[in-house]
């Protein structure tokens, strides 16, 4: 993929994945994300938003580390909970991080160990999330990447309580809404745990 500084072993995965070149929305954001900055990242159904996440979480994380979970990808139900871990391994084959994908239909003792036993990625649903870390499930204090799927659905079932919860645990992490529409309570929300958000807008 041709994206500039591209972790070897993700751009040998990506193109096994058939992603040989970098789309409109992968190029226009992966720098952005890669330095570090917050960003609300607007673009349309089926442009890529799940796999841009992904490639990117990957690229910052590059490894297995610790004990302590890195990166937290919230996602709108167990189908796409699903599919994000499914997209973890396949593009994340040549690298050694290690992912859990968390539901209201998983078993939250089986969750929790599962985590405590070392975890570099959880996915999960906004609910179930909200429940674990109620639960001293997992520690939010590690965590380095907090990136939100169709933040606006999210949003829009007035979930957006639980991501300001678990945002303001911790002080100092990269801050990710990725969305068909940036709608005004999807603004107002990024101005509250967002550090000087860039917004990216399709054109489209």
């Amino acid at each position: 993929m041709n994206l500039k500084k591209i972790n070897p072993n993700l751009q040998q995965a990506l193109t096994e994945a058939g992603l040989v070149e970098a789309n409109e929305l992968q190029q226009h954001t992966f720098s952005a994300i890669k330095s570090g900055a917050d960003a609300v990242i607007q673009s349309a159904l089926g442009s890529g938003k799940t796999t841009t996440i992904v490639l990117n979480v990957i690229q910052k994380l590059e490894k297995a580390q610790g004990e302590s979970t890195r990166a937290l990808v919230l996602v709108l139900g167990k189908e796409q909970v699903l599919e994000t871990v499914e997209m973890f391994a396949q593009l994340g084959k040549y690298t050694d991080l290690r992912v859990i994908g968390v539901h209201e239909k998983t078993d939250m003792d089986e969750d929790k160990n599962q985590i405590s036993a070392g975890m570099d990625i959880l996915v999960g649903t906004p609910t179930k999330i909200n429940a674990m870390f109620s639960s001293a499930g997992f520690n939010m204090t590690t965590i380095k990447i907090f990136a939100t799927d169709d933040a606006d659905e999210i949003v829009r079932l007035r979930q957006d309580s639980f991501i300001q919860r678990l945002s303001m645990s911790v002080e100092k992490m990269q801050r990710l809404f990725f969305c068909s529409q940036i709608t005004e309570k999807l603004e107002i929300l990024a101005d509250k745990i967002m550090v000087e958000p860039l917004f990216f807008e399709d054109e489209e």
